[in-house]
């Protein structure tokens, strides 16, 4: 029976190929403290539908390539935000690079009088 995994795409970079990164808590068999495992599997995706952030289901399959053994099932969730909506554009920086042009800009000035 094949095995089906649900994770989030951490990457979407190459053609029809996905990285789907899952989490896992497991307890130290010594000491007791429990710690999270982080596990990446890079999955077919032949519509390039999948988009960094979706909680997808993945499905076992036969290799497709050195690392590929899964098919994207389904899109479980889309995120409501993604990082493309966040970005700000350069004239809205706040920064300390705006504070450094204001200083150059008084600076500039007192040195062409001289």
């Amino acid at each position: 029976m094949a095995k089906n995994i649900i994770g989030v795409v951490s990457s979407a970079k190459a053609d029809k190929t996905i990285v789907i990164t899952t989490q896992t808590r497991k307890t130290h068999p010594l000491y007791r403290k429990q710690y999270t495992v982080t596990t990446k599997f890079m999955a077919h995706d032949e519509k390039n539908e999948a988009e960094v952030g979706d909680k997808v289901e993945i499905t076992e399959c036969r290799p497709l390539s050195r690392r590929k053994h899964f098919t994207l099932t389904k899109i479980i969730e889309k995120p409501s935000l993604r990082e493309d909506s966040l970005a700000v554009s350069k004239s809205e920086d706040t920064g300390k690079a705006a504070s450094r042009k204001k200083d150059d800009e008084k600076v500039a000035p007192k040195e062409a009088a001289k």
